[in-house]
């Protein structure tokens, strides 16, 4: 596991942007923190990090939002989401393997995360914007992403 800390939100997109680098383009990232922790802030610099000009946003209302970059990235807001009914209405095995997903609230949906998706936990610490980013599946990119 690596262990990335943020002091800001520039930081965090930085952080998503070193990981966009190292993507193939068919991964799921599944994100896991509490309201405000900056599960978006990290998904706009992925974006960024891929070549998305669009804004970036929470998918609060709409659940998913569609990116076209140097590929596809599909970001899913899984906050709503209660049980496998809700997930399958989503869509969202539609999208499985046809670009990078990123998920924020993966813990409504663990049971059905792929066991070799990333998984990226957001912790906020005492300091205001400082973040504290536990992230699994990546340790072979160790050196560009730290």
């Amino acid at each position: 596991m690596l262990k990335v800390i943020s002091a800001s939100p520039e930081e965090t997109e930085a952080l998503g942007k070193r990981i966009a680098s190292v993507l193939k383009g068919r991964e799921m990232i599944a994100l896991f923190g509490d309201l405000g922790a900056g599960k978006t802030a990290f998904t706009r610099g992925l974006c960024a990090g891929v070549g998305v000009s669009d804004g970036v946003s929470s998918p609060t209302f709409a659940i998913v939002n569609a990116y076209r970059g140097k590929f596809p990235v599909y970001h899913f807001d899984m906050y709503r989401i209660t049980d496998t009914d809700d997930l399958f209405a989503t869509g969202f095995y539609d999208y499985l393997g046809t670009g990078v997903i990123v998920i924020e609230w993966s813990e409504n949906i663990e049971s059905e995360l792929e066991p070799d998706c990333i998984r990226i936990r957001i912790k906020k610490s005492d300091a205001e914007n400082e973040r504290i980013f536990e992230i699994e599946g990546l340790d072979a990119d160790a050196d560009v992403i730290c």
